[in-house]
């Protein structure tokens, strides 16, 4: 019988955020237990990233299985709300998706939670592969008035706008209790499902269920660049870790769990708050800080408990996972840059070697991951970590080990001419910089 895949994507988590990863407990106490919980009953990596170290790119890769650069609106980083009615700058539904794939495959699909990937009336999660939707278009929204950036009221069933009071977290936690409750019984009979659930925890503005006051403070510029501490934003991790247990104890409940495969990860490195300890960097870096997330598989019926990996991997390597676990099989015209991990999930120690690649036009960004090494570009400057014993990519070893590092520079030069060039009108949209705060 083919496994429940519940993908489940928190927004701007850093690295160490979590207990599991060595996150340091909150003045309240432990920050993620039941995720620590999954994670010690699974599978842990300790060396996956994302696909980019900011939100609507990695979405593009998630989706597709494909490096972002191959859309044009994967190139935005990330796409903003000033793009809402924009025919481009969105997931075309005729691309093929991972929903897409394994709706084909027999199974239920459905997001809830956070989309990202363009506006209706061109695009939007029905029109590529979701059977439902409950959730936001945006990149970010209030938690408690659901409006954008713009100020639009940003929460829909299917297209719909919808109305809901309540701290978005717990929202979409309870929509997808209800969701695994409503398809239990198909799922025992055979049908499974696929949920998407794409949190927009921990990302800005601050606010913790108890915070509902922040809403009118914020609402004429979201990135809440006046507010906001360590001690809020680990609540909001609480919240967003309580309603992951919610789900794990209606898998339970419903006879499920066993039979379901749950894979965590964040869509991005850290914010302002995140703690990304030992990396640097943080979202928008393509430093270990940017792209360095947690990831952790659970499936009691094949996942033995307590493994560790450290195979590389990054998010469009999940998704060909799922993919596969399911049952499901690649467009032939869409091949997949990502390559399954699924022998993983039944032998913790099986690696392979997975060259890394990522670009920004922020900052004109390369990076290249080949086994313990790394090759940066960040403006004018290049780099060459050995990040097996230099996690902090501090000891720059470019001019001592020449031949390595142009070795490495070349592989990305040839990859970087795979894929369609950075547009010319491709936008950078940061939400603060120096001015607002100190550099890291």
């Amino acid at each position: 019988m083919k496994p429940n895949l519940v993908y489940i994507v928190a927004d701007d988590l850093g690295y160490a955020d979590l207990g599991c990863y060595g996150g340091r407990e909150a003045q309240f106490g432990p920050v993620s237990p039941r995720i620590d919980e999954l994670a010690a009953g699974g599978l842990r990596l300790t060396q996956g990233y994302s696909n980019s170290p900011v939100c609507s790119p990695t979405r593009f890769a998630m989706m597709t299985m494909r490096y972002q650069y191959r859309l044009r609106g994967g190139m935005e980083e990330p796409i903003n709300s000033r793009s809402k009615g924009s025919a481009t700058l969105g997931l075309p539904p005729e691309i093929p998706t991972l929903p897409s794939r394994l709706r084909e495959a027999g199974y239920a699909t459905a997001l809830i939670g956070k989309w990202h990937l363009g506006y209706p009336p061109a695009f939007g999660p029905r029109r590529s592969g979701y059977d439902e939707f409950f959730g936001i278009m945006a990149g970010g929204v209030d938690y408690f008035t659901h409006c954008s950036s713009r100020g639009d009221h940003d929460l829909y069933i299917d297209e719909q706008q919808h109305h809901e009071v309540g701290y978005l977290t717990d929202v979409l936690s309870r929509r997808s209790v209800g969701y695994i409750e409503r398809m239990a019984a198909a799922a025992r009979a055979g049908r499974p499902f696929f949920l998407s659930l794409h949190y927009t925890a921990p990302h800005w503005p601050w606010e913790t269920r108890d915070d509902a006051a922040v809403a009118a403070d914020v609402k004429d510029n979201l990135f809440h660049l006046h507010g906001g501490n360590i001690h809020a934003y680990r609540r909001m991790i609480q919240h967003m870790d309580e309603g992951i247990g919610w789900l794990v104890d209606a898998l339970r409940r419903t006879g499920l769990l066993a039979d379901t495969l749950i894979v965590f990860t964040s869509d991005n490195g850290g914010e302002r708050f995140s703690d990304n300890w030992p990396l640097v960097g943080g979202k928008m870096d393509l430093t270990e800080g940017g792209i360095r997330v947690p990831w952790i598989a659970h499936w009691p019926a094949v996942i033995a408990p307590g493994g560790i990996s450290r195979q590389h991997c990054m998010t469009m390597d999940w998704s060909a996972t799922l993919l596969e676990v399911g049952g499901g099989s690649a467009h032939p015209d869409c091949p997949p840059d990502g390559v399954s991990l699924a022998a993983l999930l039944r032998d913790p120690s099986h690696t392979f070697e997975r060259p890394l690649y990522w670009r920004m036009n922020h900052r004109r960004q390369r990076a290249l991951r080949r086994g313990d090494w790394k090759y940066l570009k960040v403006d004018d400057n290049e780099y060459l970590f050995d990040v097996q014993t230099d996690e902090r990519e501090r000891a720059n070893l470019a001019g001592r080990q020449r031949a390595r590092f142009e070795a490495l520079r070349d592989e990305w030069l040839r990859w970087d001419a795979s894929v369609p060039a950075i547009p010319e009108d491709a936008t950078v949209s940061l939400g603060y910089s120096v001015k607002d705060m100190p550099q890291r």
